[in-house]
């Protein structure tokens, strides 16, 4: 037990203004489990444990309390309320058989008026309390981000896994028709076949998102014509599934570009999967390329209503969205990261009268 002058408060009491507190003191026993008081209740005093130990919680939202603190022998509580004069803004129970003693509000404020020391100790003691209640908040507040951040994983898996798994099942389907040729066959297999490799790309990209730093890749010398041509053939089904259409409005240039195509090719997959989902309805994708000096200008146009203004500062942040249902903020945030392991740059802009314009730049490859 823990007697009223040798808590620390209340050690810078002169022996007249430790007589008033002990008598102002009453002393209140509380059974484990029992009610203090109650948030919304009247601030009427303070209270310091002699003997048990109290718990301090609060409503966070509805249903869920959460516990704030807990209190020793020798410490106070209630003080925040007493001082606001305003209702209890907590709860305090008992958790074990309990004793406190228990000052009225009136006889706690002259002594703080009394005693300069007593309220510079009460002033510290709400400052660490503060302190404590604000690194419990952010605490709180990272837990719950790092919960929605694996929500959000888990629905940019499943939304970015839907593609590849409706075409695998549309081509299975196709090549398990009696009258399908040898040749038909041929070509479901082989679009399976990269459908697969493009699951485990997307699984591989979430993977080194998720850790920070992605492993450094090889950049070849490649053919940009070629590239971009055979990618163009690859996605074009998969885009008129949704009633768009895709069209080279100018020829990507013959040029030598050092390149990862796996690692590119998402680049590609991200940006018209996004213009397609700005047109649920159905509508046109147009590329256009430019060579500039020592760089090619590759360009992305949807016919969709444009970037909205809500978001158009924060495109290329991990997990900003808006407007999809299903949209997660990651794609576009894993484009910005494989351009710059190009050596190149991204950006975005609506065009006036028409839809959203997303411009990537590559280096040209100098051969030595």
């Amino acid at each position: 037990m823990v007697a009223l002058a040798s808590c620390p408060l209340f050690r810078p009491l002169s022996p007249g203004e430790l007589h008033v507190l002990q008598k102002a003191a009453q002393e209140r026993s509380f059974a484990a489990g029992e009610e203090i008081f109650k948030e919304g209740d009247t601030g009427d005093g303070v209270y310091v444990v002699k003997d048990g130990l109290v718990q301090i919680s609060g409503l966070i939202g509805e249903n869920v309390r959460h516990v704030f603190s807990q209190v020793n022998p020798g410490e106070i509580f209630g003080e925040m309320a007493v001082l606001e004069n305003k209702p209890r803004s907590a709860s305090a129970m008992a958790q074990k058989a309990t004793i406190v003693y228990f000052i009225p509000r009136d006889a706690m404020l002259r002594l703080v008026e009394s005693c300069p020391l007593l309220s510079l100790g009460l002033l510290r003691e709400i400052s660490n309390r503060l302190r404590e209640f604000n690194r419990q908040y952010i605490q709180e507040v990272l837990q719950t981000e790092r919960l929605a951040l694996v929500g959000r994983f888990a629905r940019s898996i499943v939304h970015d896994l839907k593609n590849p798994l409706n075409i695998i099942s549309i081509t299975a389907e196709m090549a398990g028709r009696e009258k399908s040729t040898p040749e038909q066959r041929q070509l479901t297999r082989s679009r399976i076949s990269k459908q697969v490799d493009r699951i485990s790309e997307l699984v591989n990209e979430i993977l080194e998102f998720t850790q920070g730093s992605a492993p450094a890749f090889v950049l070849a010398p490649t053919d940009y014509e070629t590239f971009v041509n055979l990618l163009v053939a690859e996605i074009r089904p998969e885009i008129e599934l949704k009633s768009a259409t895709i069209e080279l409005e100018s020829a990507p240039p013959a040029v030598n570009l050092l390149l990862n195509p796996k690692r590119l090719r998402r680049v590609f997959y991200n940006l018209i999967h996004n213009a397609t989902d700005a047109m649920p309805t159905g509508g046109k994708i147009l590329l256009r390329f430019r060579l500039e000096q020592n760089e090619v200008v590759t360009e992305i146009e949807d016919s969709g209503l444009g970037i909205a203004p809500e978001i158009a500062g924060h495109l290329f942040d991990a997990f900003a969205t808006f407007g999809k249902a299903h949209g997660t903020g990651l794609g576009l945030s894993i484009c910005k990261k494989i351009v710059e392991d190009h050596h190149g740059r991204i950006s975005a802009r609506n065009e006036p009268g028409r839809g959203a314009v997303f411009s990537f730049v590559l280096p040209v490859h100098q051969n030595p």
